[in-house]
């Protein structure tokens, strides 16, 4: 199957159609060069604008979506998307239509052209996955096996991407605009296998801007986000001899996260200084601008961590723990689970719970605190189920066995490492349960209380337990044992009066 200009613009407005629909989705990843969650909002804008291209041939479609996208390019990402595919057109420049190989040959023009247009490359982007994914493609025979290729290559890379750049380590995310590029690869193989192109009908989600967030004490420490279209005159440069350079030269001194590009006598700058003014000021001295947007970064840098955007799908590890009682299921949260099922004795969660809390975590690695012997098989029935994620079960068999495991997490080792010392750690605890007896035997009577003795470190009060008569029992505990110190939190368990935590 060839490429002809029609099927061109089909492929274009099936990358569109799929980015839209997960478009909200990569906003939440964004988190490089700054946080300002509107990656796939940018994106999408930008390969929108070249849907509405026309041209007979498909060197002249190409051209027209090239030059849609050019101006309608948003954003870092979008502008870099933007160079993508006029690095395609370049490669597609007087074709009638194009074969596989002559489309392998576009595709790496595209690679190149996109290099090019940022200052100062990083790897762990969009420029990884765009490469990753051309070079595994290379070489394929027909159309859809070059797409079949080149979206698997670009999950794997997309995956890889923490690995290359810390921020998205330490945030738990991979790269959003990657991801908004895989999605727009695998919209495209949609529509060579015949799949519906039609786009979720979402408009751009607002930014909230707390404008309290920065005040008349406030330091500008992230600078402005600036963009513009640049129209070269041939008042003030000779446009047949101008070297563009010399402006990309002069913004790489006075900003970063620079992304510069000429087509024809229209320059496109993206660029994050502290001084816009002068950025645009000294620009003129070449043209006059078309479009401009600047914007106070500090601002867009406040408003993503109000909402914890960090807790989302993609990131690198995450917890699970069982708990039964609202003050343990606070307890097990604030010491980091990500997601606490609600569950011990004679309360045991089934599978599905569990299943349902690896798809809310949404980790690479998700690692499970069962916290009671009778929930354990199930937490590995669980494990064994699921293919989303790696899972890795403590066998954690008392709740003070998993409250001092989660007290030696160490996110920062290796996961192998990270499970052996929470293994060790679990192993080292004796927990003591107190509750009463409900029925006369032997010795004991019904409502005696029956329990174990030991160091004590952590008493968790029941939910029915009277707080005055809790305080007074860790009081008796430290009176009996001065040399340990006894700390008092409100479990709420049900059955269980007392769970003590002996280390």
């Amino acid at each position: 199957m060839n490429l002809t200009s029609d099927l061109y613009l089909e492929l274009i407005r099936g990358g569109a159609a799929a980015l839209s629909r997960k478009r909200q989705i990569i906003n939440e990843l964004n988190v490089f060069p700054i946080p300002d969650g509107d990656t796939g909002d940018n994106m999408y804008m930008t390969i929108e604008a070249g849907t509405h291209a026309e041209g007979a041939s498909l060197g002249e479609m190409a051209a027209s979506v090239s030059r849609g996208m050019l101006l309608g390019a948003r954003g870092n990402s979008g502008v870099i998307l933007s160079r993508i595919f006029a690095g395609i057109a370049k490669g597609l420049e007087g074709r009638q239509e194009a074969g596989i190989e002559e489309f392998c040959a576009a595709m790496r023009c595209g690679v190149d052209e996109a290099y090019h247009a940022v200052s100062n490359p990083v790897e762990g982007t969009i420029l990884t996955v765009l490469r990753e994914g051309v070079a595994a493609a290379d070489g394929s025979k027909e159309m859809e096996e070059y797409f079949e290729r080149s979206s698997a290559a670009m999950d794997i890379s997309v995956q890889h991407t923490p690995e290359l750049l810390d921020v998205l380590k330490e945030a738990g995310v991979v790269d959003s605009g990657g991801a908004g590029l895989l999605c727009i690869i695998e919209g495209m193989l949609g529509v060579l296998r015949g799949e519906s192109i039609d786009a979720e009908e979402v408009a751009p989600t607002a930014q909230k801007v707390d404008f309290n967030a920065f005040t008349e004490d406030s330091v500008l420490e992230f600078g402005y986000c600036t963009e513009f279209l640049l129209r070269l005159q041939s008042s003030k440069v000779d446009l047949g001899s101008f070297d563009e350079s010399v402006i990309k030269d002069w913004l790489s001194g006075i900003g970063d996260s620079l992304v510069f590009f000429r087509d024809g006598s229209i320059i496109k700058v993206h660029v994050h200084t502290m001084d816009p003014g002068k950025v645009l000021s000294k620009c003129r001295e070449w043209g006059e601008f078309l479009t401009i947007k600047v914007e106070n970064m500090t601002l867009q840098h406040h408003e993503n961590h109000m909402d914890e955007r960090f807790k989302r799908k993609g990131k690198a590890l995450g917890i699970v723990s069982v708990a039964a009682g609202a003050g343990l299921c606070e307890t097990f949260s604030q010491m980091g689970a990500d997601e606490v099922i609600e569950g011990g004795q004679t309360m045991n969660p089934p599978v599905e719970r569990f299943l349902k809390a690896f798809d809310n975590v949404g980790a690479q690695t998700i690692i499970v605190f069962p916290n009671n012997s009778n929930i354990l098989l199930t937490a590995r029935q669980a494990a064994e189920i699921y293919d989303k994620a790696k899972i890795i079960v403590i066998p954690t068999k008392t709740l003070g066995e998993g409250y001092y495991a989660m007290a030696n997490l160490d996110t920062s080792l290796p996961v192998e490492q990270m499970t052996a010392v929470l293994g060790e750690a679990a192993a080292s605890v004796t927990t003591g349960l107190i509750s009463r007896a409900i029925r006369d035997s032997g010795e004991h009577r019904k409502g005696d209380y029956l329990g174990l003795d030991g160091k004590v470190a952590v008493l968790f009060s029941g939910a029915d337990t009277p707080a005055t008569e809790a305080e007074a029992a860790r009081s008796a505990l430290e009176k009996a044992f001065p040399r340990t110190e006894t700390i008092l939190i409100d479990g709420g368990q049900p059955v269980y009066d007392y769970i003590l935590v002996l280390c």
